[in-house]
């Protein structure tokens, strides 16, 4: 199929890939979400960033029709994600943190399941589950939690959906599966494909998700890429404690205290890593919020 068709019955090119507005979401009495908007628009690597609790999951399953708001709108892919329709649901592979596997061969979970995604494309499948050395001829089910992860992710990918979610997808994986996880997304994003992986184990996702999502107390406090905050901001490491209002952030390492303040002509290119900007836009949200060209959406 080619990318015209694809767009065109993904609902791409008409609007965001994914709209959220005024989105409540309680468990019981509970509440996770209070009138949160968020805008997602095709062809990027989204990381969704937030406490444990924040409600990364929760938002996943709403905005893929497993779950259904308490108030509020939601469109995914031109769709209300409420109704499951099938044209909807056959451009959505979702890679959940948990998930059981059945007791069959690959080749019979190949058979049960890839009639659900048209563009499913087999010969990538080869290549990426070669690329991660999966042993076909076990039982899917007798697979470790890494390896199995490793066999979704290489289905997800193969399955050329229009949206790929990605819960914690690198727990479980050791530290070359780590490396190959990266190389293996970066590889199979497209101009018409669009990522968002959930993640606390942000240094594994360094140079490979952009623009950031951070979600904090119920709404998204951040939206934006990583270069909008280097633009503006730089690192230092300074021996002394900044005083109040001399730095957006600070925090002690080893050597002193890492400080990140306004960009100035003289300043040095420090990298500022994602744990840096997570912390620093969970502290101080609205610089980083409403300070930034294109922010929170």
């Amino acid at each position: 199929m080619t990318n015209k068709v694809l767009s065109e019955s993904a609902g791409l090119g008409q609007g965001p890939l994914v709209s959220m507005q005024n989105l409540s979401f309680n468990y019981g009495k509970k509440s996770v979400f209070s009138h949160l908007d968020l805008t997602i628009e095709s062809g990027n690597i989204y990381g969704l960033l937030g406490k444990n609790g924040a409600g990364k999951t929760t938002l996943l399953k709403l905005l893929s029709g497993q779950l259904f708001p308490s108030e509020g709108t939601i469109t995914s892919l031109s769709f209300d994600p409420t109704k499951r329709n099938p044209d909807m649901l056959k451009e959505i592979f979702y890679l959940p943190e948990e998930f059981p596997l059945p007791k069959m061969k690959l080749k019979e979970y190949l058979a049960m399941r890839t009639p659900f995604y048209p563009r499913f494309d087999h010969a990538q499948f080869e290549t990426y589950y070669k690329n991660f050395e999966l042993d076909v001829d076990q039982n899917i089910n007798e697979l470790s939690f890494g390896q199995k992860k490793k066999l979704l992710l290489s289905f997800g990918l193969a399955s050329n959906t229009a949206l790929l979610i990605l819960d914690e997808p690198t727990n479980g994986l050791d530290i070359p599966s780590k490396k190959q996880f990266r190389q293996t997304v970066a590889s199979a994003m497209t101009e018409n494909r669009t990522f968002i992986i959930s993640t606390h184990q942000v240094r594994d996702m360094e140079n490979l998700i952009d623009p950031i999502i951070v979600l904090h107390n119920g709404v998204v406090i951040f939206k934006n890429s990583v270069d909008s905050v280097t633009d503006k901001y730089a690192l230092h490491l300074c021996q002394k404690e900044p005083t109040p209002g001399e730095a957006v952030y600070s925090e002690k390492v080893l050597g002193g205290w890492m400080v990140m303040q306004e960009r100035t002509d003289e300043d040095s290119q420090i990298p500022i890593d994602l744990e840096t900007l997570f912390n620093a836009v969970i502290e101080n949200p609205k610089t980083f919020g409403s300070n930034l060209s294109g922010g929170v959406q």
